[in-house]
């Protein structure tokens, strides 16, 4: 091992040496992607959906879903393109990484969903980390603008979704991973309104969205003129009082995003609390990638959420360097990598190029149930960076 790597980094490693999937996983996953670049004017040009400019996912068919910028996942796959050119330096992912993050900057201006943050901050705000471009800053400024349109300071949050019957102020524990654009908006502009605002939401997340083990409902619904809680429930997960896997790696990716902002010790100790509910929880599988509901009544035959698992290894790699758990949270995050690298992955030259299998999008509703999703590819390649950098003696986070 290199002498030069610090005594701290040794504590986050196993059996005396980094674990580094990277190194097998970024090749596979430029030659899928490179399969699915060359599938997706075809599969655009068979779209009904107009506009269609990034894929999403497999139809029940085999063929490649294609989305329009205003669909939440839309940022992911140019997210994907900029994660390759990261890690390898290779112009052609630089120039496909701007083709298709240019595809989705119209959305910055869209005051229609907390969606924006997913959308152009996956895109264009990898885009600026790596390439420092004037006109990306712009964007994202301008994205957290429109964001900040959706919060109510009665209520203290950033309304989720909009014209929703029975949900007058609906939050989502999702609008988490907004918060980052305007953490960034805030160093970008020195406007500190974004900074409050994503402080506000954290904290009125912190008291309302979590029950006592730490699970957390999906949806809280607020009175708008009194910021009252009206209801606690669920869209995506089994159950309002279950908890949904994917939503429960939200609030820890979240949580340690929000420490890593603020350095507020009440967001470390949130992160650490709902990794604690995790990975102690009696129905999560041996290889931690979890069912897509903790609290599925067909488990052991309920479809696994490798989106989840993948969302969670990444958060787990960032939270590591925080916690005086550091060791153990790696090496939870190495044995989700090495399940998700052996048992998840795509057969080469398949699957129109996505990388990863076995995710599950909305079962209540039927939808994307054990297919490959944009989104796990997405923080795939984030975790595999991660990984990569704490190998290398590296911050784990790259701004």
């Amino acid at each position: 091992m290199n002498k030069l790597i610090p005594v701290a980094l040794c504590l986050l490693t196993t059996a005396g040496y980094a674990q580094n999937n990277a190194k097998k996983a970024i090749p596979f996953a430029e030659k899928q992607t490179d399969l699915m670049l060359k599938a997706i004017p075809a599969a655009i040009a068979a779209s009904t959906k107009p506009n269609a400019v990034s894929p999403r996912t497999l139809s029940t068919t085999g063929e490649l879903v294609m989305i329009p910028s205003k669909d939440w996942v839309s940022g992911f796959f140019p997210g994907e393109l900029w994660y390759l050119y990261e890690y390898t330096h290779n112009n052609k992912w630089l120039t496909a990484a701007k083709a298709y993050t240019t595809n989705i900057e119209p959305e910055q201006f869209d005051k229609g969903t907390h969606d924006v943050g997913f959308k152009i901050y996956c895109s264009v705000g990898n885009g600026y980390r790596l390439t420092k471009d004037a006109h990306y800053k712009e964007v994202i400024i301008q994205a957290a603008k429109t964001l900040s349109t959706r919060f109510n300071p009665i209520v203290g949050c950033i309304k989720s979704w909009d014209n929703r019957k029975n949900w007058p102020f609906p939050v989502i524990i999702d609008n988490m991973m907004n918060l980052e654009l305007l953490f960034e908006a805030t160093k970008l502009s020195g406007d500190s309104t974004f900074h409050k605002i994503a402080v506000s939401h954290a904290n009125t997340t912190m008291k309302n969205h979590f029950r006592p083990d730490y699970s957390s409902y999906h949806v809280i619904d607020y009175d708008p003129q009194t910021g009252a809680v009206l209801h606690k429930q669920t869209h995506q997960g089994y159950a309002d009082s279950s908890a949904w896997a994917r939503g429960q790696g939200w609030g820890l990716y979240g949580y340690t995003l929000c420490y890593r902002e603020t350095r507020n010790k009440a967001y470390l100790q949130q992160a650490e609390a709902i990794a604690k509910f995790i990975f102690s929880h009696p129905n999560l599988p041996k290889d931690k990638v979890p069912y897509w509901d903790f609290n599925a009544p067909d488990i052991p035959n309920a479809p696994r959420d490798a989106s989840a698992a993948a969302l969670m290894a990444s958060a787990m790699y960032e939270l590591s360097t925080y916690s005086s758990n550091g060791k153990q949270y790696k090496k939870t995050a190495d044995d989700i990598m090495n399940s998700l690298s052996k048992r998840y992955q795509a057969k080469p030259g398949e699957s129109k190029g996505f990388i990863l299998l076995h995710s599950t999008g909305h079962k209540p509703a039927n939808s994307e149930i054990d297919v490959p999703i944009s989104y796990a590819d997405y923080y795939y390649l984030e975790a595999l960076l991660r990984q990569n950098r704490l190998a290398n003696g590296q911050s784990v986070i790259v701004q």
